[in-house]
């Protein structure tokens, strides 16, 4: 891809290594904070679910990583990228619902 938002150069644009880095630093961070968002609806679900098996849904699983791949194709990101990268993210996603679910279970006891 080889376009940026207002906020940052276009890769095409960096002239230098530190051009580049400073640039793949502001995108960490805005990965970031979209991270913590999307960790708050993980702990909401853990919240919401009243099952311990409902954790793990191998359907929904296999649905965002669809979805995912859709999306990497429109946006010009590797698929092999994507893929690793999301599959990683769900993984761990899942066992911080876990821990949050078992923490809202002992909570009740």
């Amino acid at each position: 891809m080889t376009t940026t938002d207002a906020q940052g150069r276009p890769p095409g644009r960096c002239e230098t290594m530190a051009e580049v880095r400073a640039e793949i630093d502001r995108i960490d961070r805005a990965l970031v904070k979209l991270l913590s968002e999307r960790q708050g609806y993980i702990e909401r679900a853990a919240e919401i679910k009243s099952d311990r098996i409902a954790v793990r849904d191998e359907v929904r699983v296999q649905d965002v990583i669809a979805k995912i791949l859709a999306e990497a194709r429109k946006a010009g990101l590797d698929a092999e990228i994507a893929e690793a990268v999301w599959r990683t993210l769900v993984e761990r996603s899942i066992a911080f619902e876990f821990k949050a679910f078992d923490a809202k279970i002992q909570r009740s006891k």
